[in-house]
This record gives C-alpha cells, sequence and structure tokens, in this order.
C-alpha cells in the first residue's frame, strides 16, 4: 500500500502545484535579480568545471530563465 505523504490542505490546493505557485508568486517583482542569480549559478558552475559542461548549462540557464518569464510577463531580453 501507498502512503500519500500530502497533507490534506496540500492535496485541497492542487497537490504540488500549489507549492510552484506560491514560489512563482514570491518571485514576482525579483525578476532581474533572480536571473542575476542564474547566470552566477551557471558561470559557477562553468569555472568549476573549466566550461566542460558550457552548452548544458546554457541550456539549463535558459531553460530556468524561460520558465521565470511566463511567470512574470517580462519578455525575453536579446543576449549580447
Amino acid at each position: 500500500m501507498v502512503v500519500s505523504r500530502m497533507t490534506p490542505e496540500l492535496r485541497a490546493k492542487g497537490g504540488r502545484m500549489g507549492f510552484v505557485d506560491k514560489v512563482k508568486d514570491a518571485l514576482t517583482g525579483h525578476e532581474s535579480q533572480v536571473e542575476g542569480a542564474i547566470d552566477k549559478g551557471g558561470d559557477f558552475v562553468d569555472s568549476k568545471t573549466g566550461g566542460t559542461y558550457a552548452s548544458q548549462v546554457d541550456q539549463g540557464q535558459d531553460f530556468l530563465k524561460d520558465q521565470l518569464r511566463p511567470a512574470s510577463g517580462t519578455p525575453e531580453q536579446p543576449q549580447s
């Protein structure tokens, strides 16, 4: 038998999506700070791996930024 660890309150709010919605709400208004943190994290990984996984890191950064944009409604900014 599988036991659900979800509380009744969480289940009533739509399960795990309630948590995701809370995170998105918390990030609203702080998009530029979050994007800066994403870039900084990617740069850190690149420095520790010697750039070996740079394309995968860039892909991950783009994915995270794309996830942030629909929540904020900000258009994608061109990379320089």
